[in-house]
């Protein structure tokens, strides 16, 4: 399979794309770096990465990352520039995939745990993650038949927890091996409308 990797550049990319190259072409897609330049907050940018890379049967989005808030201050333009990548983003990867991508393919969508386990701090990350849970449960039913749509749901993922561990106390890690299995799962298997939580 030609697989591209949006954002595969990153902390679960780098992990990933070595795995997936074992077996599939594999193209990166990053704002500043990979195979080929997207803007996933741009929909223009996302459809000009389609219209350059032919013969697509897999998309992954991997690209963005939720901001951390503060919710005493928290106001409707910051949880919309919240929006505008991870789930705007990848929305669109689907909206407009769907009219580029090889019949029979699939789109692998990246949320979090914050859907299911709320914590202070990450509203918009919370709030991000259940819109993308709901529309890949919608995109799934549209598209039955022509296209598979899951999302994987990390926690804090164990390459980052030097990063990220003082500001989210508590919070589990995955394995980076555990989760990149979910994606290949999601990527080579037969599922659809898949909340796949990988929470540790």
């Amino acid at each position: 399979m030609r697989i591209v990797l949006v954002g595969g550049s990153g902390t679960i990319g780098r992990r990933l794309a070595p795995e997936l190259a074992q077996r599939h072409e594999i193209v990166v897609a990053g704002r500043n770096s990979g195979d080929v330049r997207v803007d996933i907050t741009n929909a223009e940018s996302i459809e000009a990465m389609y219209r350059e890379v032919p013969g697509i049967d897999a998309v992954v989005g991997i690209a963005a990352s939720g901001a951390l808030d503060e919710f005493a201050a928290l106001t409707e333009e910051e949880l919309l520039d919240n929006m505008r990548g991870k789930f705007f983003g990848q929305a669109n990867l689907v909206l407009i995939g769907q009219r580029y991508v090889n019949p029979g393919g699939s789109f692998t969508l990246t949320s979090g745990v914050f859907a299911d386990q709320p914590a202070k701090g990450v509203t918009g990350g919370g709030v991000v993650s259940g819109a993308l849970h709901s529309f890949v449960l919608s995109a799934a039913l549209e598209l039955e038949g022509r296209y598979r749509v899951n999302v994987v749901s990390p926690t804090m993922v164990a390459d980052s927890v030097d990063k990220y561990a003082d500001l989210l106390p508590g919070l589990s890690s995955v394995p980076m091996t555990t989760l990149v299995g979910h994606y290949i799962d999601c990527i080579e298997g037969d599922a659809t409308g898949q909340i796949v939580r990988a929470y540790g």
